[in-house]
């Protein structure tokens, strides 16, 4: 039987010299790396605190405009804008109001004894205002996508309507005049 040099198994030495990779070179990476993660967690962070501001949006963030903000020209759009108010769909909101009263008198509706159905025939109880709030009532007049919506002005008074739970009130159904 004869050998031959395919038959022997190759036998050679690796250095990091033959490799091609210098350890200066893993060096170098590493700022990269970190700029990496970095960005990484900044995306993370930004994409969770998008979320919470959508959970976020309480009744004071929604309705609550005390003192009334001096917004010369334009109001309802103004702050609907500034408060990112719109339908789950992207489409502007029908109607919106804003109560120009201190939060803890809107939060004392919660103690009224008006107790009323709620709208849709809900079992759940709401609780009327015993007293008048002054308001702004927007109604949309033009647009159907948010932000490109126009809304009529109309300054009242009247009695709100809002769900409670534990905490305070949770959503205002409706105001009657």
């Amino acid at each position: 039987m004869v050998l031959e040099e395919s038959d022997y198994p190759l036998i050679f030495s690796v250095s990091s010299y033959s490799i091609g990779v210098r350890a200066k070179d893993v060096k170098d990476l590493i700022p990269l790396v970190i700029l990496m993660v970095i960005l990484f967690l900044l995306l993370l962070f930004w994409e969770n605190e998008l979320d919470e501001e959508v959970m976020a949006a309480t009744l004071d963030q929604l309705h609550v405009d005390y003192p009334q903000s001096d917004v010369p020209v334009r109001y309802c759009s103004h702050m609907i804008i500034q408060r990112l108010i719109k339908e789950a769909n992207n489409t502007c909101k029908k109607e919106h109001v804003f109560v120009h009263e201190r939060p803890r008198n809107i939060n004392s509706v919660c103690n009224s004894l008006r107790k009323v159905a709620c709208q849709n025939h809900s079992t759940i109880l709401c609780f009327q205002s015993e007293t008048k709030f002054k308001m702004t009532v927007c109604k949309l007049i033009e647009g159907t996508r948010y932000p490109a919506c126009s809304y009529h002005i109309s300054p009242t008074e009247g009695f709100i309507v809002v769900t409670c739970d534990d905490m305070g009130p949770v959503n205002i159904q409706r105001y009657d005049e």
